[in-house]
């Protein structure tokens, strides 16, 4: 059985860098499927593997041949969901990529949302870890587009107004579903250090610290080159941080 993760928070506090950084640290132990839930699609670049299509794109197309009867009815769509979707993963040594691409557009996707959900899940189990990286905000989980979760990292920079959106992002957990296990706080980017009032938002809304990243000054060459952050030295504090994540969560 494959253990998922999902990688949540709001932008710019760098959620792709660790969704990246764990699936690496993770395929040293297993076989990871990395999910880019992320419409600006950046997890492929984190990761160093190409991106050619996207699930949206899949859901588009067929929605679009559905409405000018242009569909082949001779294959059901669940399994031409599951077709496509193979097609779209990326694989490589350890650790494969599948895009969820842009949101969907102004009509109804219900059934090909649940159908999705179905093939991503169907995929998934082939896996030993599951890495989401998701959208800013909770748009993936609300839309039960992917798989449950057995663990959600929530994200956040040590500003006030980060914690408090970490804060209201566990609180919406249990209003749009019950199906994600441990929910815990990883404080990203943090100089100097966090302030009483951020200690107080974090005990006020019960979350559990697991780690807390300082601003890493080799993020600046890796990102400002384009390079995988498997570039990173693993003395790195953004790289030590994720692996305390994952020594914290016992996944290593």
């Amino acid at each position: 059985m494959s253990t998922t993760i999902a990688i949540a928070g709001k932008g710019g506090t760098g959620k792709t860098s660790i969704s990246a950084l764990l699936a690496n640290i993770l395929s040293k132990k297993g076989i990871v499927l990395a999910i880019d839930g992320d419409p600006s699609s950046n997890l492929s670049i984190a990761l160093g593997l190409p991106m050619e299509c996207t699930v949206g794109r899949i859901r588009e197309d067929m929605s679009v041949s559905i409405q000018k009867s242009t569909y082949d009815n001779s294959i059901s769509k669940p399994d031409y969901l599951q077709l496509k979707v193979m097609e779209c993963l990326v694989e490589s040594d350890r650790v494969d990529l599948l895009a969820m691409g842009r949101p969907e557009g102004p009509g109804c996707y219900c059934a090909a949302n649940s159908m999705l959900r179905v093939a991503i899940d169907k995929i998934g189990e082939n896996y030993d870890y599951v890495v989401i990286d998701c959208e800013a905000g909770m748009e993936h989980i609300s839309r039960q587009t992917t798989r449950d979760i057995d663990v959600l990292i929530l994200v956040s920079d040590s500003s006030v107004k980060g914690l408090i959106t970490a804060a209201h992002m566990k609180d919406l957990i249990s209003e749009l579903r019950t199906n994600v296990g441990k929910i815990c706080l990883v404080l990203n980017r943090v100089r100097p250090e966090l302030q009483p009032e951020g200690k107080e938002i974090i005990d006020k809304a019960g979350l559990e610290l697991i780690a807390t990243i300082p601003e890493d000054e080799n993020m600046a060459e890796v990102e400002g080159k384009g390079l995988p952050l498997s570039n990173l030295p693993s003395n790195s504090s953004l790289y030590r941080g994720v692996q305390q994540i994952a020594q914290q969560l016992e996944l290593v």
